[in-house]
């Protein structure tokens, strides 16, 4: 046994449907000639019935046993001859009972087989009707021409399905080899679009450099459509990203040179569609286009797609392709272009990742640097000028003790005011540097230690508004930012404000906002003056002021006037829809 083939399984089915005719035809008319016997007519039709049920079954179940259609046809010739009994001698019924068994040998083994087997059914079953009225016959030979005139329609009947049963597995074979060239160029395309898919990803794992990841997918596109058997030698294709809130082309195949310097504002047309829907976009008129239009290489063709370059809320730009030919773009060719714009967009965000680590690597090296030499400047201006003073002292004391002892008592005191004050900057450098009572008590605490120190160490009056509740809320992470975000600017204050009173807010802007106002009555500045010449001023405070803002998600604002104080307003999200708003 084995599988039908599609031709077989298609004549199968005819014959399913033409038994079933049959046997109703059949049936009535058994039922309806007053010379039939009803009895013996049942019979052999519910015999008829279930072996036409068991050939059903046998069909319906896939499978095809070779010696089944002679076993069919002898079987129909048989129900042929014992339906014509059943039916009185019915000419009519035996002739609709032949005509099954012609039929089926006339599907299944061609026009030539089935006018033998035509005349083979014809003869023995004219034989059993002459034998059966053989005294008519002799008598009136004229009775035979309904007999004769029947089976002549039915030998031509046999030609006729022979030819369309021929015909029929002749359409069944070419349908089966399209569909199995269709097969193959589906799985063609799909072993191209791995291809391409492999060959990107390791160029994308291979480079940084999104140009040269550019170029090598415009000239994989033109060779996979040539791989597909798909002339490509007229297909063009462009990179544009945005520069300056307009496409700009990056790398093309068989643009002119003029059209290389086109900029479009994607603001109308294909291109608008594509980047504000985010698919791909196929269009027929591509030289009536507002913008495409502009490029003088796509006029003469009639067909574009315009893929977008996106990732998420990122829009880098389009990938644009266009053909002379109106039906040159299937759906196959759309899936591959579409996996190439994917990887061209991966490389892009690489390098974008990857220059936000260089960026940010340079950053943090600045940040150190700068944090070294403002601990080379507090040590200088600081301890290192009194242990000098304490060492310049110290040699003065041992002269004096030599001449006026008397008057050396007076000097080591002052020495040992001189080294406790130095202790305590030193200690207050140490707090800045590790707040112990930050990673212990919290935000709040360390800001009134903070403000004890100074006073202590510099006679400066910070005065601590902070609500500990408000810190407890905080990451641990934006407590420690926040803490050296007042630390520097109560510093800068002190040293360059010279304000009497420095106040440090922590307060509830919003149910999930926090807001950190440092303000001072000092001699404030122009701000917009600063800013503008701030790069060539050789100091990092400033930035770190606000990179430290950034680092918390926060929103920042200084208002500052010569004369008036100065206030810096920091606001800081406590959840995520919070920085959403934000950033908003």
């Amino acid at each position: 046994m084995k599988r039908a083939s599609r031709s077989t399984s298609q004549i199968e089915q005819v014959l399913f449907l033409l038994r079933l005719i049959t046997l109703l035809v059949i049936g009535v008319e058994v039922f309806f000639n007053p010379k039939s016997n009803l009895i013996y007519g049942g019979v052999v039709l519910g015999l008829a019935a279930l072996y036409s049920v068991t050939i059903i079954v046998i069909m319906f179940s896939g499978m095809r046993i070779a010696v089944l259609p002679t076993l069919e046809l002898v079987a129909d010739s048989i129900f042929a001859v014992l339906i014509f009994g059943a039916s009185g001698g019915s000419l009519t019924a035996m002739m609709w009972a032949m005509l099954f068994p012609v039929a089926a040998s006339a599907l299944r083994l061609g026009w030539v087989r089935s006018v033998a087997a035509a005349l083979v059914i014809t003869f023995i079953n004219g034989a059993i009707v002459i034998a059966l009225n053989l005294d008519s016959y002799l008598k009136d030979f004229t009775l035979l021409i309904p007999f004769a005139s029947n089976a002549a329609l039915l030998l031509i009947g046999a030609w006729l399905i022979g030819i369309v049963g021929e015909r029929m597995k002749l359409l069944a074979v070419k349908r089966t080899h399209a569909e199995r060239d269709l097969d193959e160029k589906r799985s063609k395309y799909v072993r191209e679009q791995a291809r391409v898919v492999y060959d990107m990803a390791s160029l994308v794992s291979a480079t940084l450099n999104y140009e040269k990841v550019f170029d090598a997918a415009l000239d994989r596109c033109g060779q996979v459509m040539a791989d597909t058997g798909t002339s490509s030698s007229q297909m063009i294709s462009v990179v544009m990203l945005f520069q300056e809130g307009e496409l700009r082309v990056i790398t093309s195949r068989r643009l002119t040179p003029n059209d290389v310097k086109v900029t479009l504002p994607a603001t109308s047309g294909v291109l608008a569609e594509t980047i504000n829907g985010g698919e791909s976009v196929l269009s027929s008129q591509p030289y009536r286009d507002p913008e495409l239009s502009n490029f003088v290489a796509l006029r003469n063709c009639r067909t574009v797609m315009t893929a977008p370059l996106e990732a998420g809320a990122d829009h880098y730009g389009v990938m644009i392709f266009a053909h002379p030919r109106a039906d040159f773009f299937d759906l196959d060719h759309i899936e591959l272009l579409e996996a190439i714009c994917k990887h061209i967009v991966i490389a892009m965000q690489n390098a974008k990742l990857y220059q936000r680590l260089i960026e940010e690597k340079e950053r943090i090296v600045e940040v150190e640097e700068e944090a070294r030499k403002k601990l080379a400047r507090d040590l200088h201006d600081g301890p290192t000028q009194s242990v000098a003073a304490i060492a310049m002292r110290a040699n003065y004391i041992r002269r004096l003790m030599e001449r006026e002892p008397k008057n050396a008592a007076e000097e080591i005191y002052k020495v040992e005011e001189l080294a406790r004050k130095t202790t305590k900057e030193i200690r207050h450098m140490l707090f800045t540097l590790r707040p112990l009572v930050l990673e212990s008590q919290g935000l709040a605490a360390a800001l009134q230690s903070l403000a004890d120190k100074m006073r202590e160490n510099f006679d400066q009056n910070v005065i601590i508004e902070a609500d500990a509740a408000i810190s407890e809320q905080m990451e641990m992470h934006t407590q420690g930012v926040l803490f050296y975000i007042v630390e520097e600017t109560v510093g800068n204050a002190r040293k360059h404000a010279q304000a009497a009173h420095i106040w440090v807010r922590l307060k509830m802007r919003q149910t999930d906002v926090a807001a950190l106002e440092i303000q001072d009555d000092g001699v404030g500045f122009d701000v917009k003056a600063v800013m503008s010449s701030y790069e060539s001023r050789g100091s990092m405070g400033m930035v770190n002021l606000r990179e430290r803002t950034e680092l918390v998600s926060g929103d920042l604002k200084i208002d500052s006037a010569p004369g008036k104080g100065t206030k810096i307003t920091i606001l800081v999200p406590l959840s995520d829809e919070a920085k959403q708003r934000l950033m908003g």
